[in-house]
């Protein structure tokens, strides 16, 4: 048999065509990725007559702060901090499954299996004072083997830095045209409302585009001088790495990232930071060193030295919050700690000589620093928390005392 002689033509033509098939599937695969996204999640707002809606209405209506559904108990509202149970018949497995049926999509039913729980945003909206739509954070779980849920009402107004009580230092943190800021603090300490004041602070003072990445988002913002867009994981997006990738190229100034939760997203941060953007992102950590540890630890160690020259070239400012109980038994205020990268502190991430972070928090007064104590006497001057309540959450309880005694 004669050996077959190729066509170079041909294999060309063969490549091109294949080439051609590979680019037309690709854009298919990744319009049904975007398309099956939003599919598989909850609708953005309330349907329409879902058994939902009498709830969520009734619930702005009394200033509740929080809804938690059941299954054997009736509605139960958080109000001033309080439960109160509804004046309603105890809700049935089948209720709450009727209830949020609709928001339980595919997406939402392999979150909670792997998970155990998922969250999302929606918002109510209607005839409310003002126009204004209600906005919602859900996040549904299982208990006991049955579906239930815990619905957190969302502010509708940014808040500013000073109607936060928050030191007039944290305006100072938006000005910069590149760097990372990292807001940390435990659970429901407040980090998201802080970095959204600072968000508000720039679309009041400044005009940049601004591209926030939240799971699930929290607060709308509206443009004032800055134009801002708003990515929900999940619903917009597939993770935080994804969106922050993409964020880099739609021209922003500032982007918002509401965690680093991973090694792709924290190098994705970093390195934006360099480049001529401003971060604000969160950690759960309760002080700087931690911050700083968090953030190296995530890379493996051949990768920590390079990381730490690239965190004191790219970090600007570290805040860390905690919520305290005011005396006066209503609400709570913030207490924070601030660290600026100046050249001593970025010389001792450089060094990994982080236990000296304290010292130049204490040294740095002048250049805008604040240490948890100096705050903590802040708010006890203000009356606004006890003394009882600053000791207990004194870091450096001698720093405090010598403080109060000033």
């Amino acid at each position: 048999m004669s050996k077959l002689t190729r066509d170079p033509q041909l294999d060309q033509l063969v490549q091109q065509l294949n080439r051609t098939e590979a680019a037309t599937e690709g854009v298919a695969e990744v319009a049904g990725d975007r398309s099956s996204l939003q599919a598989s999640w909850p609708p953005a707002s309330v349907p329409e007559g879902n058994p939902l809606e009498a709830l969520l209405i009734e619930m702005a209506q009394k200033g509740a702060s929080d809804l938690i559904l059941l299954a054997g108990t009736p509605a139960i509202f958080r109000i001033g901090g309080r439960l109160q149970p509804a004046e309603s018949a105890p809700l049935e497995t089948s209720t709450i499954q009727g209830i949020l049926g609709a928001f339980v999509t595919s997406k939402m039913r392999e979150r909670i299996e792997a998970a155990g729980c998922a969250d999302f945003s929606i918002r109510l909206s209607g005839p409310q004072e003002g126009g204004a739509a209600w906005r919602f954070r859900v996040n549904v779980h299982r208990q006991r083997g049955t579906m239930a849920a815990s619905i957190r009402a969302l502010p509708l107004e940014i808040p500013s830095l000073n109607q936060l009580n928050l030191p007039a230092a944290l305006a100072e943190l938006v000005k910069p045209t590149r760097g990372l800021v990292l807001v940390c603090g435990p659970t429901g300490s407040g980090k998201s409302t802080t970095l959204a004041g600072m968000v508000g602070e720039i679309n009041r003072t400044q005009g940049r585009h601004i591209i926030t990445i939240e799971d699930p988002l929290e607060y709308e913002h509206r443009n004032g001088k800055s134009i801002i867009e708003h990515v929900e994981v999940g619903r917009d997006t597939p993770s935080f790495a994804a969106a922050l990738r993409a964020a880099l190229r739609q021209d922003p100034d500032v982007i918002l990232v509401g965690e680093m939760r991973d090694l792709e997203t924290v190098a994705t941060a970093l390195t934006a930071a360099e480049t001529g953007h401003l971060i604000l992102s969160t950690l759960h950590t309760s002080d700087a060193t931690q911050a700083i540890h968090r953030i190296i630890d995530v890379f493996p160690p051949a990768q920590q030295t390079q990381i730490r020259q690239q965190l004191a070239l790219s970090l600007n400012a570290i805040v860390c919050q905690q919520l305290i109980p005011r005396s006066s038994g209503g609400g709570r205020a913030v207490a924070v700690e601030v660290l600026l990268a100046n050249t001593p502190v970025r010389n001792h991430i450089r060094n990994d000589k982080l236990q000296n972070l304290a010292t130049e928090i204490t040294l740095g007064r002048r250049q805008g620093m604040i240490s948890l104590e100096d705050s903590l006497v802040r708010l006890i001057q203000q009356g606004l928390i006890s003394l009882d309540e600053a000791r207990v959450r004194a870091t450096r309880p001698d720093e405090l005392e010598s403080l109060l005694r000033l």
